[in-house]
């Protein structure tokens, strides 16, 4: 079963900021990713983020960017983050921001209004997982409250049962998807919490930030 073609943006504790991707073979839906407000040269607009980290992000633009362009970016309402554009194709530009930023302070609830889901988190950790009384440790991809990204080479059942262990986080029974490659998409019979799933991410956020006073 072949992945749904929806963008969702991806978030990324990681401090690199995105790289410029291979090229596209298909043209994907754009309508769930999120919208930023967009600073070029005095003047304003609005654009398409693909991915954020805490060192840059990737966008779709409405207008032409050239690469050592200084933009700043509204994220959250009166809360901006300045970069400059270091690749530019395919109607993405890659944003190096000036800065490092704290992804999850993004993902926190206002307080005011219905509490939204959190998108999917681009992660670099490992779990197990358990079909049919196998258990595989596989590479996390991204997580979300709802589902996770896995990389294995394991072959998995399309719609089989799975559960999957990430240490720090409950274990999760869940539903392959789909898959492509050596990733598969697991949707999880339950939800995680959202305070849960936060303060999982935290401790993976404290963990890359000493991956990075190591390097």
């Amino acid at each position: 079963m072949a992945k749904k073609l929806v963008d969702t943006t991806h978030y990324s504790l990681s401090t690199s900021a995105p790289q410029c991707p291979e090229r596209r073979t298909g043209e994907r839906h754009l309508s769930l990713l999120r919208v930023g407000a967009l600073v070029i040269g005095g003047r304003r607009e609005l654009c398409l983020i693909r991915n954020i980290s805490a060192g840059g992000m990737m966008i779709r633009p409405y207008s032409a960017i050239g690469e050592g362009t200084h933009v700043s970016i509204e994220l959250k309402h009166g809360e901006s983050v300045s970069g400059v554009a270091r690749w530019s194709r395919d109607m993405l530009v890659g944003i190096a921001f000036d800065g490092t930023i704290d992804v999850l302070a993004l993902l926190t609830p206002s307080g005011t209004g219905p509490t939204p889901r959190m998108p999917r988190i681009d992660l670099n950790c490992s779990a197990l997982l358990r079909q049919d009384g196998d258990v595989v440790r596989v590479s996390v991809v991204n997580i979300s409250q709802g589902g996770i990204c896995i990389s294995t080479t394991a072959e998995l059942k399309q719609d089989g049962n799975v559960i999957v262990s990430v240490p720090g986080l409950h274990s999760a029974a869940g539903v392959v998807k789909w898959n492509e490659d050596e990733q598969y998409g697991i949707r999880f019979n339950r939800v995680f919490p959202v305070h849960e799933l936060m303060a999982f991410l935290k401790e993976q956020q404290q963990t890359e930030e000493q991956r990075r006073e190591v390097a």
